[in-house]
């Protein structure tokens, strides 16, 4: 059953519960035959945005007088006040830029401060932060290449447990390694990961990368992301599972700046990576609203012209393409979590439409059509309902946080998979 209709709806039965609550006041008997209001305050999926942006805002200007952010997304001119209330109306999970060549550009001097400032502001907000990435063989600082491949290889272990253990209990969640299919044979200029990675093969770069991590902070949630969805990346997950390595998460990167892939496409690709029975991470996900990038374009990156557009055209086409996209991926049991690639067109990767508002702050239908979504078709708004004899309702919706309240009397509750019955008591 849909959460808000009523009606059949068996695709989100796996985000749907239904619990059963008995109210109770401070003196402990029931609220009997009385008229409360339920709504929901948080989806328990991830439903995520970069949040480079608020590194600037929130952290304060870079260190070294320039952000350098284009290339990965984020850099908008959307002032704080402004993102906050776009980004916060539709997300719950932020991934910050941890980018080895910019987070360290100087060696030894890491650029812990403003990442703690932000992460601890969005953490204020309820908002469940990623960090991304550990390991990856792209923004490398270039000091790296004076030295020997063992001095990398412990520079890179320290790295990993000097950010997983700085930030645990503030980023509980990291991209662990990043893009190993290609790493070892990686060509657009030399850096000292590739080396390393050719050196030592990618189950070693896996393993450096998972070990470290854990032993720095056994509870975090270690994700392995790829944006080689073929079988060559399904060839990497059997070899690190059967290396004994520990992986929490399968991370798939979807920037589709060539056109929507189609729900067939991503129905088939979730259910092959479905099979090695670990929770899918859409990590990386991108709709473009302007022109499509030639077809005949083998690596993105490639693609770079003076100026690539938003069209009214294209901003339908996305608000169309986003909403299927989604759909099709909280419909599949596997995925926990969707990461958005960028809010805004203003410093977008490669310089393309690809964000849910435009370079002028405004939104885009793609955006209005995710809040129907996310705030819409999936959320239980205020509610009226009403105890019974005994002070029990029934309340249904997607899993998640809610809060129920009776005047100015009010108390949080979940619903959660296997809850069904829950006491609740009414304070004021």
């Amino acid at each position: 059953m849909d959460a808000l209709t009523g009606k059949p709806d068996p695709v989100m039965r796996h985000r749907i519960g239904e619990v059963t609550l008995t109210l109770v006041g401070r003196d402990g008997r029931p609220l009997r035959d009385s008229a409360v209001t339920v709504e929901q305050r948080q989806h328990a999926f991830a439903f995520g945005n970069i949040g480079f942006d608020f590194v600037r805002l929130v952290g304060g200007p870079d260190p070294d007088g320039a952000e350098h952010v284009e290339s990965f997304g984020g850099g908008g001119c959307l002032d704080l006040d402004r993102l906050a209330s776009l980004w916060l109306n539709l997300f719950n999970t932020a991934t910050l830029p941890f980018y080895w060549g910019r987070y360290e550009p100087r060696r030894g001097a890491p650029d812990i401060g403003r990442l703690t400032r932000t992460a601890r502001w969005l953490a204020e907000r309820g908002v469940t932060v990623k960090g991304h990435p550990l390991v990856w063989h792209t923004v490398q600082p270039p000091w790296l290449l004076d030295l020997g491949l063992d001095e990398v290889e412990r520079l890179q272990r320290t790295r990993i447990r000097d950010l997983v253990g700085d930030f645990a209990g503030l980023i509980e969640t990291w991209d662990a390694m990043n893009e190993a299919v290609i790493m070892p044979v990686f060509a657009n200029g030399d850096n000292a990961i590739t080396r390393l990675a050719r050196d030592r093969g990618r189950i070693f770069m896996v393993r450096m990368a998972f070990e470290e991590a854990r032993a720095a902070n056994p509870s975090a949630t270690l994700v392995l992301n790829d944006f080689d969805l073929s079988s060559a990346y399904e060839c990497l997950i059997e070899g690190v599972l059967e290396a004994g390595i520990p992986v929490d998460a399968i991370g798939l990167q979807t920037h589709m700046h060539q056109g929507y892939r189609g729900e067939e496409y991503m129905r088939s690709t979730l259910d092959r990576f479905a099979r090695f029975g670990l929770p899918l991470h859409l990590t990386e996900s991108t709709i473009v609203s302007g022109h499509l990038m030639p077809p005949d374009i083998k690596d993105l990156n490639d693609y770079r012209i003076p100026r690539w557009p938003t069209t009214p055209e294209g901003e339908a086409r996305q608000a169309d393409e986003i909403v299927r996209h989604y759909r099709s991926l909280v419909a599949h049991p596997a995925v926990q979590a969707i990461n958005y690639w960028g809010l805004s067109d203003d410093g977008a990767w490669l310089g393309a439409p690809v964000g849910l508002v435009r370079a002028d702050g405004s939104s885009k239908p793609s955006y209005l059509a995710l809040e129907g979504l996310i705030k819409g078709e999936w959320w239980l708004p205020p509610t009226e309902l009403r105890t019974d004899a005994e002070g029990r309702l029934t309340v249904r919706g997607f899993f998640g946080d809610y809060t129920v309240s009776a005047g100015d009397r009010q108390a949080p509750f979940a619903i959660a998979p296997g809850l069904t019955d829950l006491s609740v008591t009414i304070d004021g």
